[in-house]
């Protein structure tokens, strides 16, 4: 009997390659991609380099002045000391008439000399490629999602600590600071007390700073009642008048806090209690609710645990040569396959991609990378959304070899065409860049999702991994509790629609945040026409 499956096979294959790490993008966009934040990097030290330069002019023109100084004082220490005998010798007076009009005009030219315009001139040249304030707020977030993903305390972060890592990738007083302040005004108060009560430790610990005690009290106490820990805010409201008694909202704030406290003790017939002194920590507070249903399950997968891999799942997996149903480009060299999952069916490629093609790649789609799109379920207009943070680019077969090359060899593994395929997509997942849990193929209730390609729904993805990752990065599968981790070169495949054309919504999976190291991918998705 010839199924749904078995009419689409030879079909519409639609690739997107994506290649996920750590990076920074173009000015108004999220700094997403590693290519473009080393880049920055090279830039950065270009300037160095510049400022370097500026201050050996500054150097040198101040020490050119000294020289006159020094020189000038000798002479007028001479003239002044006897003025007429001085200009009694003629060729004083001819130095006199010579200092005044020619030298001291050469001073003047030399005092008036700018050494800082190529300095000037060349930060302005690369300027447009900074980051502005919303890249900044970005890069804050992202370790936000890091630190809620991988639950890591401010501490670890502040102190490069992370995951098999330990680095001087430090965070001092003010950064902290400034990182609870992204979240205040963003009313993440969650964030804002995590962050403000670090830099307050590290503060207290004697590190210097610009900020000062008053204004991390001042923010901190103000979160803290936001998080309804009322006899915290009045503890620290009390530290912040004891610091600076004359602050401008101290002694409102403390006399508000008490009678709201009273307020809520004399309605739950309760005595006081005092505040904790145990210092506000991960965990001190309930991090809030936000919009996705398996958040905790799917973080917990990214750190590799609720795992649901059994010993009776594992002994069903296996590994074999793959030659694509005897297709002659595969019977000499057949694919390496392995089984990564049972049901639904997982399996992995090795040798999938060669250095040489990942570094191509790379190559091509590094110049065109811009912030990527999802498209709205509804319109099918792409657009961006917030639980994508990551940069594509879009590229063609018949740009170069290595697409073609590789393409061929996708269609020759699963048996499926590229002929109708949607252009390459690579993406490149940045700094806590991330795919939150998400479907492939197009649910009933958006029949549209895809009507403007004109190719049909997901059948199915092929994704492949173009690096090894030092920690995070893994591809998540709620539903049934998988974890696929990145290697380089190999790939992976599955269905996304059953026999039927109905949709697997186990196969619902997310992409999650790079916590060390880069991780490339490619994914590749069949369609039903």
């Amino acid at each position: 009997m010839v199924t749904e499956l078995d009419k689409m096979r030879n079909r519409v294959f639609c690739i997107s390659w994506v290649l996920l790490c750590c990076c920074w993008s173009t000015r108004g966009e999220i700094f997403t991609s590693i290519g473009q934040m080393t880049d920055l990097i090279h830039t950065e030290k270009e300037l160095v380099h510049s400022l370097r330069e500026y201050i050996k002019a500054e150097e040198s023109k101040l020490a050119a002045v000294k020289s006159w100084a020094s020189k000038l004082d000798a002479l007028t220490r001479l003239s002044t000391s006897d003025p007429e005998g001085y200009l009694a010798h003629p060729v004083n007076a001819y130095k006199l008439m010579k200092r005044l009009n020619t030298e001291w005009s050469e001073l003047e030219s030399l005092v008036l000399q700018n050494p800082s315009d190529g300095f000037i001139g060349n930060i302005s040249v690369h300027r447009q490629y900074f980051p502005d304030a919303e890249d900044e707020t970005g890069a804050a977030k992202a370790l936000m999602r890091l630190q809620d993903t991988y639950q890591l305390d401010s501490e670890a972060f502040s102190k490069g600590k992370l995951p098999g890592v330990h680095s001087n990738a430090v965070l001092t007083v003010d950064d902290c600071f400034d990182m609870g302040k992204t979240a205040y005004n963003d009313a993440d108060y969650y964030h804002a007390v995590l962050w403000f009560q670090q830099a307050l430790k590290q503060l207290d610990d004697g590190e210097e700073a610009v900020v000062t005690k008053a204004e991390i009290l001042d923010y901190l106490s103000y979160s803290v009642y936001q998080m309804g820990d009322i006899p915290r805010a009045i503890e620290l409201t009390r530290r912040l008048v004891a610091v600076d008694p004359s602050h401008e909202r101290a002694g409102g704030n403390l006399r508000y806090f008490e009678r709201l406290l009273s307020k809520q003790l004399n309605e739950m017939n309760q005595a006081y209690q005092p505040a904790s002194e145990e210092p506000i920590q991960l965990g001190t507070y309930t991090r809030p609710k936000d919009h996705l249903p398996e958040r905790e399950s799917y973080e917990a997968l990214c750190r590799g645990e609720g795992l649901q891999m059994t010993e009776a799942r594992r002994s069903r997996l296996f590994c074999r040569y793959q030659d694509g149903r005897g297709n002659p480009r595969l019977l000499l060299k057949p694919m390496k396959e392995e089984d990564e999952w049972d049901s639904p069916h997982i399996v992995r490629y090795l040798e999938m991609l060669s250095d040489e093609e990942i570094e191509k790649i790379k190559e091509l789609a590094k110049p065109r990378l811009a912030r990527a799109t999802v498209r709205d379920p509804k319109t099918g207009v792409l657009t961006t959304a917030n639980y994508r943070v990551s940069k594509s680019a879009w590229l063609e077969g018949e740009e170069d070899p290595v697409i073609e090359r590789v393409n061929q060899r996708i269609e020759d593994i699963t048996g499926l065409t590229v002929q109708t395929a949607e252009l390459l997509q690579v993406a490149n997942y940045g700094v806590g860049g991330q795919y939150e849990p998400h479907f492939d193929f197009s649910r009933k209730e958006e029949p549209d999702a895809f009507k403007r390609l004109g190719t049909g729904n997901r059948l199915a993805t092929f994704l492949n991994y173009m690096s090894d990752v030092e920690a995070g990065g893994a591809t998540v599968f709620p539903d049934f509790g998988a974890a696929i981790w990145p290697r380089k070169g190999t790939s992976v495949f599955w269905y996304n629609l059953f026999r039927s054309g109905e949709g697997d919504y186990r196969t619902r999976h997310a992409a999650c945040p790079v916590l060390v190291g880069s991780k490339w991918g490619k994914f590749r998705y069949v369609r039903k026409l």
